[in-house]
């Protein structure tokens, strides 16, 4: 084990006894009195510097280890993206975090007190988990803009959703997005006229509407053309900082474009981590993934 891979495991040690800490103390946080602050409902506590722990994680489908001791973190802001071989676990990681299937065993936390486990679904996307699929899942009989619309954070009753109108903040925040996913001048074009790159833009803008502290976002370029992988790679490095994004991709020449660290998941664990070169030059990683 080399000297980073130490530090690298001590800290998530350190984080994994103060989340603990933060379930038996309660609203505290697990930190000391003298630092001690009323928890708010629903806020993503990222005092100790991860967004998102997930600590010896373990998940079966009848007798197959889908994912295996998996434990990863990620930073506030940071940009992850995660590789591997067919079967690796990527998606059941994914899915692990939205909700969607429940580990065996393990630890899944999003910041230091929000324990993933106790959620449900639709409960972990209002806490500002947002994931996007391969494939892109708009609304093709409407337009861009009400796409986004429909998107906003609102009341969606009948009554309130008749009586709907945008305000100033939420027109702004709109044109925020559609300029952020360069769609502005696509406002009125129906969904279904959009070439493929396009609506993937506008799926992760429906998402941004909805101001996601994590985005998951699984093979976001498959199928674009070499100008819309540019744009996408544009795209990421602007909401980098703003939110945090796990990129699940095989494009090596993006991945290299947008990511200083790598995860590389094979047989539901974490075999390699680094920058791109050090995990391409990894033995393990030629072997399972790259080959030669």
């Amino acid at each position: 084990m080399t000297p980073d891979q130490m530090e690298a495991g001590a800290e998530r040690l350190e984080a994994l006894a103060v989340r603990r800490a933060a379930q038996q103390q309660g609203d505290s946080g697990g930190r000391t009195a003298s630092y001690a602050r009323a928890a708010v409902p629903g806020e993503v506590d990222v005092t100790h510097g991860r967004i998102l722990y997930l600590e010896d994680v373990h998940v079966s489908f009848d007798g197959f280890k889908a994912i295996n001791k998996l434990s990863l973190d990620i930073a506030p802001g940071e940009l992850r993206c995660i590789i591997g071989p067919n079967g690796a676990g990527k998606t059941t990681m994914m899915d692990i975090i939205t909700g969607k299937t429940r580990p065996d065993e393990g630890t899944v936390f999003f910041g230091s007190t929000i324990d993933l486990l106790r959620h449900k679904e639709a409960e972990i996307a209002q806490l500002g988990i947002g994931r996007k699929f391969q494939k892109p899942t708009v609304f093709e009989h409407l337009t861009v803009f009400e796409n986004l619309e429909l998107a906003l954070k609102t009341d969606k009753g009948v009554k309130a959703s008749m009586l709907f109108k945008l305000d100033s903040a939420q027109s702004d925040r709109l044109a925020e997005v559609l300029h952020t996913i360069h769609l502005e001048g696509s406002v009125q074009r129906l969904a279904g006229n959009l070439s493929h790159g396009q609506k993937q833009w506008l799926e992760i803008g429906m998402l941004l509407m909805q101001d996601p502290k994590l985005l998951l976002l699984d093979e976001p370029v498959a199928g674009m053309t070499d100008e819309e992988t540019a744009r996408t790679a544009e795209l990421f490095l602007t909401l980098k900082g703003k939110h945090s994004l796990m990129v699940v991709e095989h494009d090596m020449s993006f991945i290299r474009t947008i990511s200083e660290i790598v995860t590389v998941l094979c047989d539901g664990s974490v075999l390699a981590q680094g920058t791109l070169d050090e995990v391409q030059a990894d033995e393990r990683v030629i072997e399972v993934y790259l080959g030669r």
